[in-house]
Parts: structure tokens; sequence; C-alpha cells
């Protein structure tokens, strides 16, 4: 029996794994997992046992929403969740009691601490806990004998987030290893985008150069997602202990990953030149080649010695040659196609040099021909 279209189109969204891929996936993921479970635990624990609040629940709440805060942003996402908490709190407080609690005065609460919440300059998810906490304060009648609602809401929106924070510090992730395992695979990409830059321009062909193209244009996500896991990694090095050591090989991963992120770029910028240029009819010659080539032997070598300081002396050679050989290239025949691919080889082998720690002024002494 087939399935019904939309099940299909639903199945479908779910990526193909299998067993070991998913059991894989957890696994690494156990400190994550270990984080949030310790962080949620411990902040109903010092809600309830030790603040003596009943109905603690928003406090691992609280834990949660902050460890599951990506791209540096754990610490501002604790001060929106207990700003926004504050606001909903203190807005929901007055308004029940001068018109009591229902169905309108519900609807009213939500509307004004969110406008609240707006007014004062407050974004993301501030103004979503502004508006939660108005609306329980309105819904949940508070237990015989509890203490005040908005005063408990309020602490446990802070023990949460510390406690997320804590987890943060006491099990944090390895900063320069999930930042490498972004950025090598950027690079051999990157080598593989060079590699069938090369081959179209060996067999001429037009078709595999926009399909090089195609391969460099969907390396976007890919470095957006390196840069968010940059972003991630650096506010735990700043605020771990056990990481501060890796404060140095974080930085240069960070500055290496933006000169990828350019030279990337640069890649797209060539296999677009290069397919216009072949679409006319245009030949490559050997030098010019030969520069692409040299472009991806440099990258290769990079990326093979990657955990060590600045750019390996042969990876250095590599990417000046290919920039030589691509302005040697020109000194023949000359068209506007083949100036533009030439200097793009020039300026993405700069941004690689760059990527190894070359300076401007180091540059324009290499490039000086």
């Amino acid at each position: 029996m087939s399935l019904h279209p939309r099940v299909q189109r639903m199945a479908a969204l779910v990526p193909r794994m299998t067993l070991r891929d998913r059991c894989l996936a957890v696994a690494r993921r156990w400190r994550q997992l270990l984080r949030m479970g310790a962080a949620s635990a411990a902040a109903f624990a010092i809600s309830t046992y030790g603040l003596h609040h009943q109905q603690a629940f928003f406090a691992p709440i609280a834990a949660v929403i902050v460890l599951a805060a990506g791209m540096g942003l754990r610490r501002r996402m604790l001060l929106e969740l207990v700003l926004g908490v504050a606001v909903g709190v203190l807005v929901g407080e007055l308004l029940i009691l001068a018109i009591g609690r229902g169905v309108w005065q519900l609807a009213l609460v939500v509307v004004l601490a969110t406008a609240v919440a707006i007014f004062a300059g407050l974004k993301g998810v501030a103004i979503t806990q502004s508006a939660n906490s108005g609306a329980l304060m309105a819904a949940v009648i508070p237990v015989a004998g509890a203490a005040n609602p908005a005063v408990t809401r309020f602490l446990d929106a802070l023990v949460g987030g510390l406690c997320g924070l804590a987890m943060v510090l006491l099990l944090p992730r390895n900063p320069a290893r999930d930042l490498a395992q972004e950025v090598r695979p950027l690079l051999e990409e990157l080598v593989g985008v060079l590699d069938g830059t090369a081959e179209a321009m060996r067999t001429g062909d037009p078709g595999l150069a926009e399909a090089t193209l195609a391969q460099a244009r969907g390396l976007q996500s890919q470095v957006s997602t390196a840069q968010n896991t940059a972003a991630n990694v650096a506010e735990v090095a700043a605020m771990s202990p056990v990481r501060w050591r890796q404060r140095t090989t974080v930085a240069r991963y960070a500055d290496v990953l933006a000169d990828v992120d350019n030279a990337i770029r640069d890649a797209r910028v060539l296999a677009r030149r290069l397919t216009s240029m072949l679409r006319m009819g245009e030949e490559c010659s050997e030098l010019m080649t030969a520069s692409v080539e040299a472009l991806a032997r440099g990258v290769r070598i990079f990326q093979s010695d990657l955990s060590g300081p600045g750019m390996p002396q042969a990876a250095q050679d590599e990417l000046v040659k290919s920039a030589r050989l691509a302005v040697t290239s020109l000194t023949g025949q000359m068209t506007l196609n083949r100036a533009a691919v030439a200097a793009q080889i020039r300026s993405l082998a700069a941004d690689l040099l760059f990527a190894g720690g070359m300076t401007r002024d180091e540059l324009d002494v290499r490039l000086n021909f």
C-alpha cells in the first residue's frame, strides 16, 4: 500500500541516515546531552529545595534555553531572558491586581507586556519571554501558601540561566577541535572546486565550468555554519577557564575562516568568469591552467598541515607560483575574460596567503611581479 503524498513529502524532509549514523550523531553530542540534563536538574533542585519554590518548572526551561543558544549569544541570552521575564511579570502583576484574571484579561496582559518589551528596546527571546511571563501570570492561579509568583518566576529564570552558563564553564566543548572540523572540510571543498576549474580549462568544457560554479555556490551554507561555530566556540574559549589556553588557537582559526570565506567567493567568481570565457569560444592557455593547478596544490598542502602555526613554505610557494603563472599567461593574446580570470586567480592566491598568516606588506613583496 502506497503512502499518502503528504506523508511522502513529510518523510522526504527527514534526513536519510543509517542506524549507525544516528547512533554516532547521538554519541558525538554526549557532552551537550550531559550539560542539558545536569543544568536542568540543578536548576530545578535549587529552585525547589533551595528557594522552596512550588512548581519551579521555569528554572529548568531557562537552563535549556540558555544552553541551546548558539552563535556566542549565551550571556546575552541570559540577560534577555531575565529582562523579558521581569517585564512580563511586572506588567502582568500590575494588571491582574487591577482587572483580575479571565480570558480578555489574559489577552490584554500579553499584548501590553509585549508592547512594553518592544518599547523598552528588548529583542529576540526577551520579547517572547515577556509575553510568556505575562500569560502565565494571568492564566496560572497561585497555589495557596506559595510565594509571590512574580518573584518566583523571576528568580527561576535567573537560577536556570546561571545553571546553564555554569555547565558551559564546567563541561565546555573543545573549541579548537570543533572549529578545525569546520575549516578543514571547507578547504577540501575548495580544492575540489579548483580541481574542477582546472579540468574545465584543460578540456574547454563550459558545462563542467558551470557545474563547478554550482559546486562553489553550494559552499555558502557550510561557510555560514562554520561562522556560527566560530562565534560559539570563541565565547566558550573566553568564558571557560578549562579552555583559556585555546584562545590563541581559536582566534587563529577564526582568522583563517574569514580569509577562506573570501577565497571561496573568489573561486565562485573565477568559475563564473571561466564559464563565460569558454562559452564565447576562448581557450585557456597551458600557463593559466597550470596556475589553477598550483592553487589547488597549495590549498591541499595548507589543509594537511592546518594545525601548525602559519602556512607551510611549500604551500606559500605554490600559491605565489599560481599568481605568477596567471599574470605571465596574459603576455600573449589578452581579452577581457582572460584578464578577469587571471585577476581572480591572483586575488584567490592572496586571500589564501592571508589565511596562512602573511601580512599585507609581505604579500606586496611576494606578489610584486
